[in-house]
């Protein structure tokens, strides 16, 4: 084995110091910009490496990073959705809201403008009379009816029918009319009684303020007492519509055993001299007046503004109620299943 000479080994640390000074050059971008670049792989071509002086007394400043921008994220847009309940609830208040401005609210029985007439113009075939004297009243009757003294009354026309369901729903389609008795909040209206098969049945369970309200709206009124008697009596004086004697076959009163109204114009061998139908039985009618003593007549609690008059009869009167003399009375806010009405002009 040879030994190395000292002075061998100290030359080989001095040039080892003098790699480790070279080594030790301070590399621009500091410790992290510093990297260990691997040995050349035996018979590549060995690239050099240039290393840059560093600037004296100029730190080297490492850019911040740039703040991420972040692309804006594409948000669909969020499908139509139904309404939650409150907004739903609220749209339909409002609707509502909307609907009710277009029929102005009306006091109960008050008439709607007679201007409001339906779109057809179908409110019933009227029969035209030419104004007459005649005698009303009858001196072999009841109290109220005598005693029997000459009226005049203008030329007039009146509805050859009484006013029917299908009539009346029409009126309440068109103006939002509420009866009295539905205003009232009673189990019993006009509508309860009225049904796909009644339609062309006289309407019942109408007060006064109620019929005065559908004739207004078609443009009519209500017939007064006299007119009412004229028209069913006839020039000639008849006791009942068709003639002098009682028929009971003629109209549908108790003896029909139907115990209800019916189609309107159903005893045609009925009608009055001037060709209006039912104007005795199936319904009561209102008429315009109030329930006054005749002139001469005798005095009675019922008399003066408390009762309205009513004629003709119903679907339960006999010989006596269906004269055509034959007076009643009934409270204006009255609504029964028997009393009805026709309009005049």
């Amino acid at each position: 084995m040879k030994h190395r000479h000292p002075f061998h080994l100290l030359g080989i640390c001095v040039l080892l110091a003098l790699f480790l000074v070279a080594c030790a050059v301070e590399v621009p971008g500091g410790v992290d910009d510093f990297r260990v670049v691997s040995p050349t792989p035996s018979g590549a071509t060995a690239t050099p490496v240039i290393i840059a002086p560093a600037l004296e007394n100029t730190p080297t400043r490492v850019p911040p990073p740039p703040t991420p921008t972040r692309a804006p994220t594409a948000v669909p847009n969020p499908p139509t959705q139904a309404p939650t309940q409150a907004s739903a609830a609220t749209t339909s208040s409002t609707e509502l809201t909307s609907a009710a401005t277009l029929v102005p609210n009306q006091a109960t029985g008050t008439p709607p403008p007679a201007t409001a007439l339906p779109a057809s113009g179908d409110t019933g075939e009227m029969i035209s009379i030419q104004g007459s004297a005649f005698t009303m009243g009858d001196d072999k009757g009841d109290p109220d009816e005598r005693p029997a003294h000459p009226v005049t009354v203008e030329d007039f026309a009146i509805d050859r029918f009484e006013v029917t369901n299908a009539l009346f729903d029409a009126f309440v389609q068109a103006t939002g009319y509420r009866t009295e008795n539905e205003s009232k909040g009673k189990a019993q209206t006009w509508r309860t009684l009225s049904t796909p098969d009644t339609g062309g049945n006289p309407v019942v369970m109408v007060s006064w303020a109620d019929a005065q309200a559908f004739c207004a709206w078609a443009g009519k009124r209500l017939p007064t007492e006299a007119e009412w008697e004229f028209a069913a009596r006839g020039a000639d004086g008849r006791v009942y519509p068709w003639g002098n004697e009682y028929d009971p076959k003629k109209f549908n009163g108790k003896e029909s055993g139907i115990h209800g109204t019916v189609h309107v114009g159903s005893y045609p061998a009925g009608v009055s001299a001037f060709g209006l139908d039912d104007m005795a039985g199936n319904v009561w009618e209102w008429t315009a007046d109030w329930y006054q003593p005749y002139p001469g007549g005798a005095a009675s609690q019922f008399f003066g503004e408390k009762f309205r008059v009513t004629r003709g009869g119903g679907w339960f009167d006999t010989n006596k109620q269906v004269r055509t003399s034959n007076r009643s009375s009934a409270d204006p806010s009255a609504a029964n299943d028997d009393l009805g009405f026709r309009c005049a002009r």
